[in-house]
C-alpha cells in the first residue's frame, strides 16, 4: 500500500505538465485545491479527494490532444478506477463525480462566469449543462455533496500566482486515507 503513497508523490513532483488550457501545472492545480478545501474547513475526506481529483490526468499519455481532438478523455473515471483500491469511497466518488458537479454547477449563469476558457471547452466535450432528468440522477448520488464543494475549490486552483504546498507536506494525510 506504501507503493502507492510513493507513486502519488513521485508524480506529483516530476510531472510538470501544464494544466489543459491554464497557465499551472496539473500537480500546482490539485495542491491548490486541496489547499482550498483545507482554507474552508472541509473534512479530511474531502482534502484528500481535492488533492487527488485529477490524478486521471497523470494516467493519460497526452491529455492535450484529446482536448483537440475534441475527445473527453474521462480523467475523472481514470483516476476514481485506478485509486478505487487504496482509498475508500469517501474520497473516491467525489473524485469520480467532480465532472458531473460541474455539469450540475454550470446551470447556473453565476457558476457558468467563473469558469475559464479552458473549462468552457471541457464543459461541451463532457456533455455540456445538466438537463432536469441528470440533475434528479446526480441528487440521488451518494457524495454528490461533496462533489459540488470539490467542483467550487477546483476552479479557484488556477492562478498561477498562488505558491502551492509541497506534495510531501500531505503524505502523512494520504498514508492516513488508505483502506
Amino acid at each position: 500500500m506504501q507503493n502507492i503513497i510513493e507513486e502519488i508523490i513521485f508524480n506529483f513532483s516530476h510531472n510538470k505538465s501544464l494544466y489543459i488550457g491554464e497557465n499551472v501545472t496539473i500537480a500546482d492545480h490539485m495542491l491548490q485545491t486541496a489547499m482550498l478545501a483545507e482554507k474552508n474547513k472541509s473534512s479530511d475526506n474531502l482534502v484528500c479527494a481535492s488533492l487527488l481529483h485529477d490524478y486521471g490526468h497523470f494516467l493519460v499519455k497526452d491529455p492535450d490532444k484529446l482536448v483537440d481532438d475534441k475527445i473527453d478523455g474521462e480523467h475523472e473515471s481514470l483516476g476514481a478506477n485506478y485509486l478505487r483500491k487504496y482509498f475508500p469511497d469517501n474520497i473516491i466518488e467525489p473524485i469520480l463525480l467532480h465532472v458531473e458537479a460541474k455539469r450540475f454547477l454550470a446551470r447556473d449563469l453565476s457558476y457558468f462566469k467563473l469558469l475559464s476558457e479552458a473549462s468552457i471547452v471541457s464543459l461541451q466535450l463532457q456533455g455540456g449543462p445538466m438537463d432536469d432528468e441528470e440533475i434528479e440522477q446526480f441528487k440521488s448520488k451518494p457524495y454528490y455533496q461533496e462533489a459540488i464543494k470539490l467542483r467550487r475549490f477546483d476552479e479557484g486552483a488556477k492562478n498561477p500566482k498562488v505558491r502551492s504546498k509541497k506534495i510531501e507536506e500531505y503524505k502523512n494525510l494520504l498514508i492516513s486515507k488508505l483502506k
